[in-house]
C-alpha cells in the first residue's frame, strides 16, 4: 500500500463521514472563521489550483507558471509523493525505536515542494527540523536527513554542496542566520537569493521580528517563508496572532502574501515571484503558505489531546497529492502507467531508507566530550572519566 493512494482513500472517507465532536476549541475557531468570511474579512489567498484539481486564473501570478510543462507536472507530483514516502517511512523507523525522535511534514509537502523547486541552484536555503521535502529539492540525500535523529552525526551534510544549511532545532533562529548571510550576498553584489523556512509558532519569536527589522533596513534578498500549520505544537494559530501573518510584514515595510500552501502550483508562482525580488534589488518578501500539519508536531506530541477529527477531515479533503492527481487525471497529463512505476519507485525508497538507517554505526560513545573546549577542561575530563567508569561496569556486570 503506498502513501499516495491511502491519501485518496482517506480523502473519499472523509466526504462521505458523518462530522465527529469537537471540543471547545475547535468550536472557537470555526465559529471565527465563520463571522470573519461574513464579514468579508478573510484574508486574500492566493490559488491556482483548487482542492478539486481546477485551474483556476489568477492575473497576478499565472505568469511565473506559464511555463510549467506537462513532464514538470509530474515531477511535482513525483516529489510530493517520494517525499511522502520518506516521512513516512521515517516515522515508522522512529516507531520501532531506529530514531530518537522524527518531525513529520504530512500534510506539508506543497509548500515545500513548490517552494523547493522555485529555488535556483546557487539560492541559499536555511531551513528549520521539518524541511524534508524542500532538501530532497536541494539534492541532499534523504538518508543524510536521519543521522541526526538516529544520534550519530550532527548534521549529516556539507551545507555547501546544495545550499542548504543544516537543519535549525532553536525555534527561530534561522531567520537571523539567512538575514546575515543575505546581507552578505549583497554587499558581494550577487544576484542570488536567499530563503528562510519557518512555522507560524516561530512568527512569535524575537529573532523572526529581528530578522525582519534587519532585512528591511538592509534590504536584504531574503524570501521568508512561513509554513503556517495552524498549529504551534498545541496552540492554535490565532493565539499566536491576532492579524493574519503575512500581513506582519506591512509593519517592517515589505510586502507579505498568503498562498494556499496545499496548491504546489501556487507556492511555486508566488515563491518565484518573492525570489525575483531579492535577486532584483527589492528586498525581502513574507510569503505565508496556509497549509495544515497532518501529523504529530513530532513523534512525541498526542495532536488529539489538543484538536479534533473534524478538522483534520476537512484538510484532508484538501490534500495536496490528490488535488495534483486529479488535475494530471483531467489534463491527460499522466495515465496509469505512470503511477504504477511511482508506486513501485516510491516502495524502493521506503526500503532503501529503512535498510541505510538500520546500518548507521552507533557514535562513538566519548564523542560528546571532544570539540566542548579548544585547550581541554578539567571538569569535562572529570564527566569523561565519570562516564568511563560508568561504561565500565556494564562490561563487568557481563563477565559475571
Amino acid at each position: 500500500m503506498t502513501v499516495e493512494s491511502t491519501a485518496a482513500r482517506t480523502s473519499r472517507r472523509s466526504a462521505g463521514s458523518k462530522a465527529g465532536t469537537t471540543g471547545t476549541k475547535r468550536t472557537t475557531r470555526t465559529t471565527a472563521k465563520k463571522d470573519a468570511a461574513a464579514k468579508g474579512t478573510e484574508p486574500e489567498l492566493v490559488q491556482l489550483l483548487t482542492p478539486e484539481g481546477k485551474r483556476v486564473k489568477n492575473a497576478e501570478y499565472d505568469k511565473y507558471v506559464a511555463g510549467v510543462t506537462p513532464e514538470e507536472l509530474r515531477g511535482l507530483y513525483r516529489d510530493m509523493v517520494l517525499t511522502r514516502r520518506f516521512d513516512a517511512e521515517a516515522t515508522a523507523l522512529q516507531r520501532q525505536g531506529e530514531l530518537g525522535l522524527w518531525a513529520s511534514l504530512l500534510g506539508q509537502e506543497a509548500a515545500q515542494i513548490g517552494s523547493g523547486r522555485a529555488t535556483r541552484e546557487d539560492d541559499y536555503v536555511f531551513p528549520t527540523y521539518r524541511e524534508h521535502g524542500v532538501a530532497w529539492c536541494r539534492g541532499v540525500d534523504p538518508t543524510n536527513l536521519l543521522g541526526m535523529f538516529r544520534g550519530v552525526n550532527n548534521g549529516g551534510w556539507d551545507p555547501n554542496s546544495n545550499n542548504f544549511q543544516l537543519y535549525t532545532i532553536v525555534i527561530g533562529s534561522q531567520t537571523l542566520h539567512a538575514t546575515g548571510y543575505a546581507m552578505g550576498v549583497a554587499k558581494d553584489g550577487a544576484d542570488s537569493a536567499v530563503i528562510a523556512y519557518f512555522g507560524d509558532g516561530a512568527s512569535s519569536q524575537g529573532d523572526v521580528a529581528e530578522s525582519f527589522t534587519f532585512s528591511a533596513v538592509y534590504n536584504a534578498p531574503v524570501v521568508f517563508f512561513c509554513q503556517n500549520n495552524q498549529w504551534a505544537i498545541s496552540e492554535p494559530t490565532e493565539k499566536q496572532s491576532r492579524v493574519p501573518i503575512y500581513q506582519r510584514a506591512q509593519g517592517f515595510g515589505f510586502p507579505g502574501v498568503r498562498v494556499d500552501g496545499n496548491d504546489v502550483l501556487g507556492v511555486l508562482a508566488v515563491t518565484r515571484w518573492a525570489l525575483e525580488r531579492a535577486r532584483s534589488g527589492e528586498g525581502p518578501t513574507l510569503v505565508e503558505a496556509f497549509t495544515y500539519r497532518m501529523g504529530a508536531h513530532t513523534t512525541s506530541d498526542d495532536p488529539s489531546r489538543y484538536r479534533g477529527d473534524e478538522e483534520r477531515q476537512a484538510w484532508e479533503a484538501k490534500d495536496p497529492i490528490l488535488r495534483l492527481r486529479r488535475y494530471l487525471e483531467a489534463s491527460n497529463h499522466a495515465d496509469e502507467g505512470f503511477f504504477a512505476e511511482l508506486e513501485a519507485e516510491s516502495e524502493a525508497l521506503g526500503k532503501r531508507v529503512r535498510e541505510a538507517v538500520r546500518a548507521m554505526p552507533d557514535p562513538d560513545h566519548f564523542a560528546i566530550f571532544e570539540n566542548v573546549y579548544a585547550d581541554g577542561h578539567a571538569l569535562v575530563d572529570e564527566e569523561r572519566a565519570q562516564f568511563a567508569a560508568y561504561q565500565a561496569s556494564f562490561a563487568d556486570e557481563g563477565g559475571n
